[in-house]
């Protein structure tokens, strides 16, 4: 294999193509077993150590599951299925279960179509980019493989009501959800068996979307990616408050009583703002990457509370919250890290944080989501057919250059490729809607242009 396996977020791509074919993912749980094994100094001799794997709701997880678990028997680990969890559960368990490891099958966000395989250590963390690049290497080298013994994976499914308990327990026992309304939309995803459920538990009336998964649905016209269908719900059912997750519920985005969404830097503003009265936000510090909001910022700098910047990604969050030692940090798509109660995001986490915000502060849901102004924002998300490296595009530089420029000291301008699709973003911030889209405009018509492509750029 020759190209770049790893992607921001584990291991992406569509099942039968490379580098999700049988032979690719067998080798690729093969070397990210011996890699993990030797990190963590575990002797492959009598009882073998475990894996645990997880997947979200796609038809193609079950065979992706197989070849992964034969690679992890040619290593000499044993394998214990969790079958369908979201990914924030497999994290929570593999250290609580004494395993090495854990293995997620989920392309999280991304349509039904595509997969992936991502990787957490035995204290729950995603593996680091160093282990990847370690297994990168190995599978690059390309050495025949041992056999994988006749070994069929353990049922792990008595343990997953061990997170179920978890979720229950981080709601606070001075709190109860009697008398609210909520809807929950699943996307037809991995949260579909929990977070109702988790809900029901805790006193809520809860009308639930997206809890059907076919193998094909994930994500399709529901669930965070598309909130509208929540918000919907939420005023047909005149609901208190509406929760969306994504696929694999790493995170999620939250709706107020009337529809208006709390999207990821609402969120993490309520909690900080929480943490902070109870004297629980260490350092009084949040860590948040370079796309949330400056109106976050300045509320957050109002209350003295410091910020560390990040790029984007889960990970560079998850390092900075542990370089600072701090309790809270996120992303503006819903991807939020409570560090007392996990290395992870965890959406279903970030619901009930969220909903025990709003029943301390005896408002409406709608409260929260006015705790600051946002300054306005313009994302503009091009579908593209190659991804050459931005900084050798001379003329959409010059045209970052000068929409930067145009708003010095008033505002800030993001272009960036995502790591899981073939996407590239142009994110500019400033004080007027019209300006930013014609400043979003002018660079995304440079990049068209000079890379000769044909994509009109909308918002």
């Amino acid at each position: 294999m020759n190209r770049r396996c790893f992607g921001t977020d584990g291991v992406r791509g569509i099942p039968g193509r490379e580098p999700l074919t049988p032979a690719t993912v067998r080798a690729l749980g093969f070397h990210a077993a011996r890699v993990l094994l030797r990190k963590s100094g575990m002797a492959v001799n009598g009882r073998a150590p475990c894996i645990a794997i997880g997947r979200d709701t796609r038809g193609s997880g079950p065979a992706l599951a197989k070849s992964l678990s034969a690679g992890f028997a040619a290593a000499g680990v044993s394998v214990l299925d969790l079958g369908v969890i979201p990914t924030p559960g497999v994290s929570f368990l593999v250290p609580r279960l004494g395993c090495l490891a854990g293995a997620v099958i989920s392309a999280s966000h991304n349509p039904a179509e595509y997969n992936g395989i991502k990787f957490f250590d035995g204290r729950g963390f995603k593996m680091s980019a160093a282990l990847e690049r370690e297994v990168e290497r190995r599978l690059r080298a390309g050495r025949p493989l041992p056999p994988s013994p006749a070994r069929a994976a353990r049922d792990g499914a008595r343990h997953v009501d061990l997170y179920r308990d978890f979720l229950r327990s981080a709601f606070p026992a001075t709190l109860d959800l009697e008398g609210v309304r909520l809807v929950v939309d699943c996307a037809h995803g991995a949260s579909a068996d929990f977070a109702p459920g988790v809900l029901r538990a805790l006193g809520a009336e809860v009308f639930a979307i997206g809890v059907h998964p076919d193998g094909r649905n994930i994500n399709a016209l529901c669930g965070a990616l598309v909130p509208g269908a929540m918000a919907r719900e939420v005023r047909r059912r005149r609901a208190h408050a509406g929760v969306a997750f994504d696929g694999d519920a790493d995170r999620a985005l939250v709706c107020d009583e009337t529809g208006a969404l709390l999207d990821g830097d609402s969120v993490i503003g309520a909690a900080a703002a929480r943490l902070l009265r109870q004297g629980l936000l260490r350092g009084s510090k949040v860590a948040l990457t370079v796309m949330s909001n400056f109106g976050l910022i300045r509320f957050l700098n109002e209350r003295g509370v410091e910020v560390v910047t990040t790029p984007v990604g889960d990970r560079h969050v998850t390092e900075a919250i542990e370089r600072e030692r701090l309790s809270l940090g996120g992303e503006n798509s819903g991807h939020v890290v409570f560090r007392d109660f996990g290395p992870t995001g965890d959406g279903i986490l970030t619901a009930l944080q969220t909903l025990a915000a709003w029943r301390e502060s005896g408002k409406p849901m709608s409260a929260l989501r006015r705790l600051y102004v946002p300054t306005p924002q313009t994302l503009l998300n091009l579908r593209v057919r190659r991804k050459p490296e931005l900084d050798g595009l001379q003329r959409t530089q010059a045209a970052i250059s000068r929409a930067v420029k145009s708003l010095a000291g008033r505002g800030r301008v993001f272009v960036r490729y995502s790591g899981t699709e073939p996407v590239l973003r142009v994110l500019v911030e400033g004080p007027g809607k019209a300006e930013n889209l014609k400043l979003a405009l002018a660079v995304a018509r440079a990049y068209l242009t000079e890379t000769g492509q044909t994509q009109e750029a909308h918002p």
